[in-house]
């Protein structure tokens, strides 16, 4: 069983760590939910963008043709998507 530290910190188990992907560094988000903490690993930014660009691939197959994101037609996703981009450098 982990215990709590004086400063509030506990240690995960190793098992834990190992199914979550949790590795040394890895930034990690604790919340409540149900009155309990729930300790999930942070997206890496590298995956968002593939999960982005998996939806997008897989929804246009579905509505039709559209216009990739380089050819500057959405400055909306343009700018989201040029913010994860810049998440994930600085992360690096």
């Amino acid at each position: 069983m982990a215990k709590v530290d004086s400063k509030g910190r506990i240690v995960l188990p190793k098992e834990v760590r190992e199914r979550l992907g949790i590795s040394p560094g890895t930034e990690v988000t604790v919340h409540e939910e149900d009155g309990k903490a729930v300790v999930e690993p942070e997206d890496d930014p590298d995956r968002i963008v593939e999960r982005m660009e998996l939806l997008v691939e897989e929804t246009s197959s579905e509505r039709g043709e559209t216009t990739p994101l380089d050819e500057g037609t959405d400055p909306i996703a343009e700018k989201h998507r040029d913010a994860i981009r810049r998440g994930a450098d600085s992360e690096q």
